[in-house]
């Protein structure tokens, strides 16, 4: 029995230890966009489907030795698989930096490549344990239920998680940690194989190549039942991949906010199929009502502090979650079936992933599919409420919760419809892109809006007369204005790289012989500034030479250098932010050493970091120490008298002390105090975001 729980431990940590750890490895090569997460949690539903159906078809093959033989040939391909990936890349599962994206029109499809040379074939593997030696438990211990070793495997992935933000990520670097899950893997393998082999003793001889007609024939399920296993392990998936989004989207996409939603999720599988009793409907529809509430109040009020907003979501997420993992416990065949129950469980979880990855995107033009989520487990509730309810209890309780479903209904409904005033929305990998059209500062005057997310990212005014003047974060009296405006070559043929290209505001500064690169990933955005619809015209209205470059601002610099192009920047403005979440790859060691190759030895760097969650200063302050810059923090703040400005944080940095000794900067400049110093210098392997959280 021992290698049984072992086996079925160490696959679940590894397996959800394996999913943070190569997103993170990915991710600055898509930009740093959260939708990353999402997609690659939709791949790994993916994978655990055809693991589950992988176990559900062998445990039916004709002859026990057949099956063992086909499982150890899988295990042995896996290894030899890692083995050779050992010889060409940092660890054998995260990719060499030749696969980069060169461009990425397709992020998806790229990301899907990319999972599947990596960790595909392994992950796969990993998937079919659960399911295969619950089944091979039963055999040897046909009286006893196998569902609490699915107990076990959840606390397994649970475990794995929370050790992956907490141990591995601080501890170790990207590459150890590739080399310690590879490790661990081979140790899996070990007791995979020791269970597949001794799955062949407890089977009669005779047995051996045909089973008992009575252990292969179906049990009779309702179709009913079997309906409901994928309905809410849709639901689940749904609500799971839509928290992380609408947490992520807004704070940053790092490993600890995914963890959290994903953790919660795995617990309730672990409380509810322990069969212990931690399920109380009436009690925890009492809990869904009232994170319900919770809910729908921080969508209507955004502004809400971040953790509140986290602690809700994740609040109205392990109600829900708790009530469809229980009531599709509460449906769960016998153990003969169970193989065919996981099945159907993992292909609901796929489902909802592929809604939410790609049938939401063309269906929805924000992230509505939180609301979709929100509905859909109470419509459950309330179809699944007279099936295990007692006749006393029925009508009390299907009342309220078919009242609390129409009240819902009509909340989402209309919070969609109020967003139907905006000119403009777009919804892609990157995030939901909207344009519309405010009353700015005192004088009220009309301005097309820029909004990434729930932040504002510029605008311009549709006066004629006021069109050329540069707003919000990038006024001339903010760092990034101050910085323009008094370097020694304005006016006199600046070269100037823009890192995220917004509205386009910063082109409004350019003058004849001037030359502007900007770098942005976002598609929408780089059709907007271009003056898509009219909204914006600072590109086109700008006496400077413009030039946009698609794609990623580090790779696109990066393969620029490889190719012998050499800007000689006289500033370059770091401004990628999107929403309130930080590209963490832009602004670590390696990054900054592209930054400063493209950099004129007098130039000067300018990074935007207004940020309501995240305090940046210590991050740029190592930076700077480590590459002896000189540093300075100037922060605007708004002024009635400026209609134009935008309360804005700019740090600013130079090779040069005396380019910073301008009267200009001195005066606007705060005292380098009142931040933390004793974080480490970011990498590529490491970066923390949690100790900036303000």
């Amino acid at each position: 029995m021992i290698t049984y729980a072992l086996s079925i431990f160490l696959s679940a940590f590894l397996l959800f230890q394996i999913q943070p750890l190569i997103s993170k490895t990915l991710l600055p090569w898509f930009g740093g966009a959260s939708s990353l997460w999402t997609a690659a949690m939709l791949f790994f539903q993916i994978l655990l489907t055809g693991g589950y159906a992988y176990a559900n078809w062998l445990v039916r093959l004709p002859g026990a030795k057949k099956q063992t033989l086909t499982h150890l040939a899988l295990l042995a391909g896996s290894v030899c698989l890692i083995a050779a990936l050992w010889l060409f890349w940092p660890s054998p599962i995260t990719p060499g930096s030749s696969l980069k994206p060169v461009e990425v029109s397709h992020p998806v499809a790229y990301l899907f490549f990319l999972l599947t040379i990596s960790v595909g074939l392994p992950f796969f593997v990993l998937s079919t344990n659960s399911p295969l030696t619950q089944a091979w438990f039963s055999r040897k211990f046909p009286g006893r239920s196998p569902y609490w070793l699915y107990a076990l495997s959840n606390t397994g992935s649970l475990l794995g998680l929370i050790a992956f933000p907490f141990v591995f990520e601080p501890l170790f670097s990207i590459r150890w940690q590739g080399w310690i899950w590879a490790g661990c893997y081979l140790l899996f393998v070990v007791l995979a194989a020791i269970n597949a082999l001794n799955s062949l003793r407890y089977i009669p001889a005779a047995e051996r190549a045909d089973e008992t007609t009575a252990e292969r024939s179906h049990q009779k399920i309702k179709k009913s039942s079997q309906t409901y296993w994928i309905l809410f392990s849709a639901c689940a998936s749904i609500l799971l991949l839509a928290v992380t989004s609408q947490i992520t989207q807004e704070v940053a996409a790092i490993p600890f906010l995914w963890v959290i939603p994903l953790s919660l999720y795995l617990l309730s599988f672990v409380l509810t199929f322990s069969d212990k009793g931690w399920y109380k409907r009436t009690l925890f529809t009492v809990l869904l009502l009232a994170a319900t509430i919770a809910c729908i109040f921080v969508i209507l009020k955004p502004q809400t502090h971040f953790i509140l907003q986290i602690v809700i979501y994740n609040f109205f997420l392990f109600a829900a979650v708790m009530i469809c993992n229980a009531e599709l416990y509460a449906l769960r065949p016998q153990s003969s079936q169970l193989t065919r129950f996981y099945l159907l469980g993992s292909i609901g979880g796929a489902l909802g992933g592929l809604f939410v990855n790609l049938a939401a995107p063309l269906l929805f033009k924000g992230y509505w599919e939180l609301y979709v989520g929100l509905a859909f487990v109470w419509i459950l509730l309330a179809f699944t409420w007279p099936r295990t309810s007692a006749p006393s209890r029925f009508k009390p309780g299907f009342v309220i919760v078919a009242v609390a479903d129409v009240v819902v209904i009509v909340c989402i409904y209309f919070i969609i419809t109020s967003s139907a005033g905006n000119l403009f929305v777009k919804r892609n990998f990157y995030g939901v892109v909207t344009v519309r059209q405010n009353e700015v500062g005192a004088a009220q005057q009309a301005a097309n809006v820029l909004v990434h997310g729930t932040t504002m990212h510029g605008f311009q005014f549709i006066d004629p007369a006021l069109r050329g003047i540069p707003t919000s974060y990038y006024s001339k009296n903010s760092g990034v204005g101050l910085a323009i405006l008094n370097h020694p070559y304005y006016t006199s043929g600046m070269r100037v790289g823009v890192l995220g290209l917004g509205a386009g505001t910063l082109a409004a500064y350019g003058q004849p012989g001037d030359e502007y690169r900007f770098y942005e990933i976002n598609p929408v955005m780089v059709d907007l500034a271009n003056g898509l619809n009219g909204y914006f015209s600072f590109i086109e209205d700008s006496p400077a030479q413009n030039t946009i470059v698609p794609g990623d601002a580090r790779l696109s610099l990066e393969n620029e250098l490889s190719s012998g192009m050499q800007h000689n920047f006289d500033l370059l403005v770091l401004d990628t932010f999107s929403s309130d979440s930080i590209p963490v790859h832009l602004v670590t060691r390696q990054a900054f050493e592209v930054y400063l190759q493209t950099l004129a030895p007098d130039g000067l760097i300018a990074a935007h970091i207004s940020n309501s969650r995240l305090d940046l200063r210590p991050v740029f302050w190592q930076l700077a120490e480590y590459y002896n810059l000189e540093m300075a923090v100037i922060q605007t703040s708004v002024e009635d008298a400026n209609p134009a400005a935008a309360q804005s944080v700019w740090v600013l940095l130079s090779r040069d002390a005396e380019l910073l000794q301008n009267p200009a900067f001195v005066n606007q400049t705060d005292s380098l105090t009142g931040f933390r110093r004793d974080i480490r210098l970011w990498t590529d392997d490491y970066s923390n975001l949690i100790q900036l959280l303000r």
